[in-house]
């Protein structure tokens, strides 16, 4: 199929683009269009202007700065496995990037693009909750900052407004010595996950949980962040009995059925993806604990 006709608009500065959604309606914000292409040419989605990003070169970059990683939202997906400070300071993110899409896809897409088609399992949304990133917004209007649980509203829906788009992301760094992990259950290799679960663990100076952080997403609209479970942990020794009482409460979230995947099914992933996730976390923080000790 072909897409319903538009306006193409080619803007070069942020300016430039923040003008014509200001003074077009119903106009749509082009990428690295590896979700909207397809909606397009299935008329799933049907601008009538389209607005592409890909010559404004301030919409892409990658620093780290006042512990935090600040990533544009045109960087694309590629750059960011690759990046040498990615790996060092945030390797979560470099593991959920290993599924996302194919190299194809990661050489085109783009961090903007998959937060704000915001999948309910796009592992990049998944990542973005666990760190607690915040979003920047601007306009004609000026800039807003949205932390993610206000941005995501609803099913493939944000709370950006209609004249606004996406600039840019700052990621919070995990402290040094921490532990991580990234899994997710999918169809086939490259398919959208069907519930993914990512962690953060750090340890204190005696081997128990100082720290913990748990995303899981494709339960519902967007990635949840369940604050109880994390409290928990706290104060445990990172053994099997914390993490199986972990996993069972993670199987207690509310799910969402659909044609293909019951809830109960996805409550049952959950559970096993929290404890797998929990499991390796931990043995990375372990591994770290070593590796300071060692060189300290």
């Amino acid at each position: 199929m072909k897409p319903a006709p538009f306006t193409y608009h080619d803007p070069r500065t942020v300016a430039e683009a923040c003008e014509v959604l200001a003074t077009r309606e119903n106009a749509r914000v082009l990428a690295g269009g590896q979700s909207l292409m397809p909606m397009m040419n299935f008329r799933a989605v049907m601008p009538d202007h389209l607005v592409d990003l890909n010559q404004i070169g301030a919409l892409s970059y990658l620093r780290v700065a006042n512990g935090a990683l600040e990533v544009g939202a045109m960087t694309r997906q590629r750059e960011l496995e690759i990046s040498a400070d990615v790996g060092r300071r945030c390797p979560v993110l470099r593991e959920a990037l290993r599924h996302v899409g194919h190299r194809q896809t990661r050489n085109r897409g783009t961090l903007g693009g998959s937060l704000c088609h915001l999948d309910p399992s796009a592992e990049l949304a998944n990542v973005t909750a666990l760190l607690g990133g915040t979003l920047h917004a601007i306009s004609r209007r000026g800039r807003r900052d949205i932390p993610f649980p206000e941005f995501a509203v609803g099913y493939l829906t944000t709370s950006l407004a209609p004249d606004e788009l996406l600039a840019g992301v700052t990621l919070p760094l995990p402290r040094s010595g921490h532990g991580y992990a990234f899994v997710e259950f999918a169809r086939r290799r490259g398919d959208f996950a069907v519930v993914a679960c990512s962690a953060l663990l750090r340890l204190d100076s005696r081997g128990g949980i100082a720290d913990a952080a748990i995303a899981l997403s494709g339960m519902s609209h967007a990635p949840v962040r369940p604050a109880a479970i994390e409290r928990a942990l706290r104060g445990q020794k990172p053994d099997a009995a914390a993490f199986k009482a972990a996993a069972a409460e993670a199987a207690k979230l509310d799910a969402a059925g659909d044609p293909f995947v019951s809830a109960g099914y996805r409550r049952h992933l959950a559970r096993v993806l929290t404890y797998r996730a929990l499991e390796q976390a931990a043995a990375r923080a372990r591994e770290a604990a070593i590796n300071q000790y060692e060189t300290g």
